[in-house]
Order: C-alpha cells, then sequence, then structure tokens
C-alpha cells in the first residue's frame, strides 16, 4: 500500500471481495498535521454548534505539512483560503510551527520582482493567474495575526524581507496607487466563482493599504523608525487614493454598491468617523433587501460578519450565521455537510475551509474574546459579549500562551449574567449591556473600577487576573443601580 499519500472522501467502494464485507474489512485512518487544539466554542444554538465543528473538522483534514483547499481534489496551499481561514485555526488550534514552515515555502517561491504565486509550494503556475493582493495578503497577515494572538515577534522578524519585496512589487503594479489584479471575492452565491459584484480593484487596493499599514506597524515593532515613516506615508497614500476613486463620502455608497463593497471600506478602516453611518445604513439595506442572508464570496463573508457586529448590529449577523435556507452555511448542513463547502450552491468540493472565518466571528463577535493590538498575545484582553435575542447561552475558552481564557454568558429573562476567567500576569477589560448591577463580582480579586461610558449604552470593568461573574438587569430603565 503507498505510505505517502492521503485521500479525503465521503464514501468508499469496495469490488471483488469473496465473501460479504463487515465493518472491519476497511480502516480508515485519519491523518493530518497535529495541530494542538487550544480553543471550543459551544452555544444554545445546535446549528452554529455544527457549523463549528464543520469548521474544525474542515481545518484539520485540510492541514497536510501545509493548508490546503481541499483534501480530496487538488490539494493545494492556495494563500487567500489560508488567510481568510488564519484568525480560527489560532483561536481553535495552535499551528504555529506549522506556520513558520509554510511562511518559509512563500519566501521559498518568491520571485526577484517580490511576486509570489496564489498557490505555495507551487510546480510552477499561480504566478499569473490565481494570486493578487488579496490571496498576497497571507505573506502580511499570517504573521501578523501570530504576533496578534501569541505576542511573537520572530515571524515578523523572519518575513520583514520579503514583505517589503512585495510591496514593492505591488506598487510597481499600481496606477496611482490603485491596484487591480488577481482574484477577488470569489465564489459568491450566483454568477459562478468569479461572479462577484465587487469590483476586484475594490477589494485589491483596500488590501494594499492594509499591507502597507501591517508593514508600517511590523516596522515599529521591530524598532525600524524609518521604515515606520516610509510605509506609514505609503498607507496614507493609498487610503487617499481608494477613497477618491471608490467611496461617494455623501451617500455612503462604495463603487460595486453590494455587500461586499460596503462592508470592505468598514472592515479594512478605509471610512472616516462621520461617514461610518451612511456607509453602514448602506450595508444594512443591502441585507435585508437578501432577507438577512449574505450575498458575498469569501472576502465579503468576513467583512459582513465582523463589521456589522463592531458596529453594533449583531442581531443581524446572528441572523444570517442561522440561516437554513440558501446561501448560508446552515443550507450546507441541511444538505448532510459535515464538512465546509466551496461554493453556497454545493458546486464543486465539499470540504473547503476558506469560508471557515465564521468560527473566528463566534469567539469574537458572540463570546466577544478579542486580542488587544496595543498588548499582544492577550497581555490585555478585550471582553465583549453579545446578548442577542434567541441564544439563551455561550461558553467559549482559549487557551492563551499566558493560560486558559474564558467568557461564558446567559440570558434568563431579562437578566444577563457573564463569567470570565482572566489569567495571571494580565489584565482584561469587559464590556457589558448597560443594566442594574447586581453582585459585580465573585470569586477573584476586586475589579479595578467600573465606568459608564458617555456614549453608547456600555459598562466598562478593568480586572487583574482571576474569575468573575458578573450579573445586570437588562430591563428598559432609567440610570445605573
Amino acid at each position: 500500500f503507498p505510505r505517502f499519500v492521503y485521500h479525503g472522501f465521503r464514501y468508499v467502494e469496495v469490488r471483488g471481495l469473496s465473501h460479504p464485507p463487515t465493518l472491519g474489512t476497511v480502516k480508515a485512518r485519519v491523518v493530518h498535521t497535529a495541530l494542538e487544539s487550544r480553543g471550543e466554542f459551544q452555544c444554545s444554538n445546535a446549528l452554529l454548534n455544527q457549523i463549528q465543528q464543520a469548521a474544525r473538522w474542515s481545518t484539520l483534514t485540510n492541514y497536510h505539512s501545509i493548508p490546503t483547499d481541499c483534501p480530496h481534489r487538488e490539494k493545494n496551499g492556495w494563500t487567500g483560503d489560508a488567510a481568510l481561514s488564519a484568525e480560527q485555526v489560532l483561536l481553535n488550534f495552535n499551528p504555529t510551527t506549522a506556520y513558520f514552515k509554510w511562511m518559509q515555502d512563500l519566501r521559498d517561491v518568491q520571485r526577484p520582482s517580490g511576486q509570489i504565486p496564489g498557490i505555495v509550494p507551487t510546480g510552477g503556475w499561480g504566478y499569473n493567474w490565481g494570486s493578487g493582493p488579496a490571496w498576497d495578503s497571507a505573506l502580511f497577515l499570517i504573521p501578523w495575526y501570530v504576533y496578534l494572538y501569541e505576542g511573537n515577534t520572530l515571524l515578523l522578524e523572519q518575513m520583514y524581507p520579503a514583505m517589503a519585496a512585495y510591496l514593492r512589487y505591488a506598487e510597481s503594479m499600481a496606477n496611482h496607487y490603485l491596484v487591480d489584479f488577481g482574484l477577488g471575492d470569489w465564489c459568491p452565491p450566483t454568477g459562478g466563482p468569479a461572479g462577484h459584484a465587487c469590483p476586484t480593484a475594490v477589494t485589491d487596493t483596500a488590501y494594499f493599504y492594509v499591507m502597507a499599514d501591517v508593514m508600517a506597524k511590523t516596522a515599529r515593532v521591530l524598532g525600524r523608525r524609518d521604515d515606520e515613516g516610509r510605509y506609514e506615508a505609503l498607507a496614507e497614500a493609498i487610503r487617499n487614493a481608494f477613497r477618491q476613486a471608490f467611496l461617494d463620502s455623501a451617500s455612503g455608497r462604495v463603487v460595486g454598491d453590494c455587500q461586499t463593497s460596503q462592508a470592505c471600506v468598514l472592515y479594512q478602516k478605509l471610512v472616516n468617523s462621520d461617514e461610518t453611518e451612511r456607509v453602514l445604513a448602506r450595508l444594512v439595506e443591502h441585507v435585508e433587501s437578501k432577507d438577512r442572508h449574505l450575498d458575498a464570496g469569501i472576502l465579503g463573508a468576513k467583512y459582513v460578519m465582523h463589521s456589522l457586529t463592531e458596529l453594533g448590529r449583531v442581531d443581524l449577523t446572528y441572523a444570517m450565521a442561522t440561516q437554513t435556507t440558501f446561501p448560508s452555511w446552515g443550507h450546507w448542513l441541511e444538505q448532510g455537510a459535515t464538512t465546509l463547502w466551496e461554493q453556497w450552491d454545493g458546486e464543486g468540493s465539499h470540504n473547503h475551509h476558506m469560508f471557515s472565518d465564521i468560527s473566528a466571528w463566534f469567539y469574537q463577535g458572540l463570546a466577544g474574546i478579542q486580542a488587544d493590538p496595543g498588548k499582544p498575545g492577550y497581555q490585555h484582553i478585550l471582553l465583549r459579549p453579545q446578548p442577542v435575542p434567541g441564544l439563551e447561552w455561550v461558553r467559549a475558552w482559549h487557551e492563551s500562551l499566558y493560560g486558559r481564557i474564558e467568557c461564558n454568558w446567559r440570558t434568563e429573562g431579562q437578566r444577563f449574567t457573564a463569567e470570565v476567567r482572566v489569567p495571571v500576569n494580565c489584565q482584561a477589560t469587559l464590556t457589558l449591556p448597560r443594566g442594574y448591577t447586581e453582585g459585580l463580582q465573585e470569586g477573584g480579586a476586586e475589579p479595578v473600577g467600573i465606568t459608564v461610558q458617555e456614549e453608547g449604552d456600555q459598562i466598562t470593568v478593568a480586572m487583574g487576573s482571576g474569575d468573575y461573574r458578573f450579573t445586570i438587569d437588562l430591563s428598559p430603565r432609567v440610570g445605573i443601580g
């Protein structure tokens, strides 16, 4: 039997036996890179639990030395798939050494011009089709995510020359800081994989900005002050060019006028504060017009879920996450899926992880466990649990390098209870809905303080390490108890 090959499958056909097969006739073995589990999410909604399991299973069955797109067909290391799923991978598993290995692969295939292919490793193709800024952003985002979630600067240091070379290449491809090459919002619900409504120039230029911004922040982290200023200036020039070319500030509309384009500028921080409400309003219109379904490909699916949640519309994202009609994750599960699919309509592969960032949204958007870029590696933890009608409870934990972070919450009538764990030598800021407090702390040290934000209906609590329980009454009343 071949020792150095694997095959993804769901069913097995056995022929030529001289006797009827039994359950012991064929033995299947699960093989993948040994990614240690370091996170778990559960909630009262069984569908979301199934989606979470499918995301984890899609991740594991697609990691064989490299993050592949599918275990049964191509088995290629598509950079876009890996970049989009990296945050959930880092929350669910420990992929650090695997990422170090794959980033070395990216350096190995980079051309002297700075260009990289869309699949890594490559047999020679993928440089002139299958790449582009959205896919190539893996070169920047994965090292940055490792730094954000672990506080580890080594990968940033190792990849810094390759990142600088790529930015020079992207600048050579730009026309007045606008770029338009490669793949865009791949696999929307209709029109085929490339049939997206959002112009590729919008997502390309947005990622060009993000890469320059990450480069400036990386230079700051590594103490390269001269580079920091240069890349900050580049990022600002790209941002200004993007806004002039694609954003109508007065109406809040973005070129493409679709879920992906509207959410892109919010997620990638390309709007000013006074424009946010208008852009958000247009995005909400698009979501409502689709009966609270996603109408986006792999880029927009990430943008929409996170930007709406961040801006206070978790009700919409929860509605989209729990849909069971086309197009939705639930629609896949209704058809018997146990892993995530490549396309909303079921064409193509039935084991892809490129839509798996919804798992990161479970941790960050519902449970509310978020890293603070100012103090990476969860030295300071942002806890922002999001109660939403229809969801009774959420339990989530992540094993950081400092220890276990937990954020569990439940609602009983108008009573909302959050239980959190902050590891030793860490601090956290918990944001709660405004309400009457009833026994704000149980176990652990006393909270540092409780303050009411002047804008919005929120309570913020700063705390050190320990276990805490917070209960508030969400009944509509005047003032804070």
